[in-house]
């Protein structure tokens, strides 16, 4: 079992963040294409990161704590999805924050914000 030890890992990061979706009406899925200009670029330059290191004897995953399917250029799955979770787990963390504290998240209607601060408590 030790080899979905990623994976329980990053199952956790989600179980840790998915209900403030939910319960904080936080609409980070409903701004996917914000959500995708954050995750993107870091899959990507970590994603390049990490293949650099591997292929050059800097970085290494200990085998058996990993599921085991690799992509090209050695890079565990398990690698790539921690790209996704975690950024995705930050977006929803911060959204959360920003519900709670009514901060002004940039596509509020006019005239709900003042000083960066929602002032009407219509839907979020």
């Amino acid at each position: 079992m030790s080899h979905l030890s990623y994976v329980a890992v990053l199952a956790f990061v989600v179980a840790g963040t998915a209900w403030l979706e939910v319960a904080l009406r936080t609409r980070v899925s409903r701004r996917w294409r914000r959500l995708l200009l954050a995750v993107v670029p870091v899959v990507v330059v970590f994603s390049a990161w990490d293949l650099y290191a591997i292929a050059h004897g800097h970085w290494s995953f200990d085998a058996s704590r990993v599921t085991g399917i690799e992509l090209p250029g050695s890079l565990p799955l398990d690698e790539v999805l921690f790209f996704v979770v975690v950024p995705i787990a930050a977006v929803l963390t911060l959204e959360a924050v920003r519900a709670v504290k009514r901060w002004e998240v940039g596509d509020e209607p006019p005239g709900t914000c003042s000083d960066g601060v929602r002032t009407d408590d219509g839907p979020r």
